[in-house]
């Protein structure tokens, strides 16, 4: 049993993201001490997990972090990888946060007047807990992946770095959500033959009428609608997000004529046959790139609609037409006879919070919350995707969510008292026979 005092925090903030880092300077605003504990280093993921040619797919007056919005001379162009870097390295040193860099939390859990937290640096009690740790844990790569010939090069996204670290020959790129389609555009501009596996993914315009498409969906008031009043409730939060790109100064991704230069399309990767050989893929190609291309024409659609309405001066409106049709569908394709050296896969991230005892869970294993509030006296969440609004995942919208719950942290430190009652202040002996 440890017999030396437990350290106490009125706010353990799990994860040094930006949710982490936001939501620490909203809570330095309201005078509430706290810790941010950190696995790795703050803001790592945005170094370690992007690809050296990564830019923004949102302009970049979007960067809109609390008390540190975008300040340089291009706000309607796409920040890359060393400026988003060095703007969050800014972010960083104007927060000053009480940051615990390189101490990995092992366990949350419940205790009386409110938890314990056990971490790589010893254990602590914490009166509330707040998970800004994101949702994209674990990379996830599918079990036929095992079977794949041990000559076949395989990364996962979050490892792709540019088309040099991969061998001569084909590259097989899965998934066609913003990281597989900017992946096989990187490659597909490097020189290399791609053989993209298309995926469900919707995409959109980058300009269309004279503007950004996001610049047009902010007058609409689109990013301010909360996940409460989305058509889907929080079935969008499983969503995949549109793709587009921020390269070069922004353009669309059309697939489609990604095919007319050569890159080999198909449907979406179902498995391996026992030849250990033959990939096989769903005969949907046609299908899920006029989904796409319905969505992109949606989109645009509405905005026509609003530019109607308001008598807004515009260039005049256009439908997309396909410039590609696949010739046929394709079921099957030999690793051997195509050439495919190494594999790309761009499948996404599964989340991981076992490290959180607590009873906040549907049976996905995704987080209950209203807003970031859980049902659990004390404990949030902040960062994920659609927790509010959609930017509630990015630069542009987590400053309002950190507030917010900076806000409810506060009133709840109020309703119990400074430091809370005696009642609900748990005594040492109490805390050490928790951890017992």
């Amino acid at each position: 049993m440890t017999t030396s005092p437990i350290p106490r925090h009125s706010v353990v903030i799990v994860g040094g993201g930006q949710a982490g880092l936001s939501l620490s300077h909203g809570l330095k605003a309201q005078g509430i001490e706290h810790v941010v504990f950190e696995k790795h280093r703050a803001l790592h993921a945005w170094s370690t997990q992007r690809w050296d040619n990564f830019c923004l797919v949102t302009p970049n007056w979007q960067c809109a972090l609390p008390g540190h919005p975008y300040a340089g001379d291009d706000p309607h162009g796409f920040m890359k990888k060393p400026q988003i870097i060095e703007y969050l390295a800014a972010f960083k040193a104007s927060v000053d946060a009480p940051l615990r860099e390189g101490v990995a939390v092992q366990q949350v859990r419940p205790a009386p007047g409110g938890f314990l937290v056990r971490s790589s640096a010893g254990e602590c009690f914490a009166e509330q807990v707040v998970v800004a740790s994101g949702g994209y844990h674990t990379p996830i790569v599918p079990r036929l992946a095992e079977r794949l010939p041990a000559s076949i090069r395989q990364i996962h996204s979050a490892d792709y770095r540019n088309a040099d670290q991969l061998p001569p020959g084909k590259v097989l790129v899965v998934g066609s959500g913003q990281s597989g389609a900017q992946i096989a555009e990187d490659l597909h501009l490097a020189g290399r033959q791609v053989v993209l596996a298309v995926g469900d993914a919707p995409r959109c315009a980058r300009f269309y009428r004279g503007r950004d498409v996001v610049d047009w969906l902010a007058d609409m008031q689109y990013y301010d609608m909360p996940v409460t009043q989305h058509p889907l409730r929080e079935g969008v939060r499983d969503n995949t997000n549109h793709y587009v790109t921020g390269r070069d100064g922004g353009r669309d991704i059309d697939l489609r004529r990604f095919a007319l230069e050569g890159m080999d399309l198909f449907g979406v990767l179902q498995g391996l046959d026992a030849d250990g050989d033959t990939l096989r893929f769903a005969p949907r190609l046609a299908e899920v790139l006029d989904q796409a291309d319905r969505t992109y024409n949606g989109i645009n659609a509405s905005i026509d609609k609003f530019i109607a309405e308001r008598g807004i001066d515009a260039p005049e409106g256009s439908v997309y037409e396909p410039v590609w049709q696949p010739a046929a569908e394709r079921a099957t394709l030999s690793l051997t006879e195509s050439g495919i050296t190494a594999v790309v896969w761009c499948i996404g991230f599964a989340p991981d919070f076992g490290w959180l005892d607590a009873p906040v869970f549907n049976g996905r294993g995704h987080p209950v919350h209203n807003r970031g509030v859980t049902a659990v006296p004390g404990l949030y969440f902040l960062g994920l995707p659609w927790l509010h609004t959609w930017g509630s995942g990015r630069f542009s919208g987590v400053a309002r969510d950190a507030a917010y719950l900076a806000e409810r942290i506060a009133q709840r430190r109020s309703a119990l008292g400074a430091g809370g009652p005696a009642r609900e202040k748990p005594t040492e002996l109490q805390l050490q026979a928790a951890l017992a």
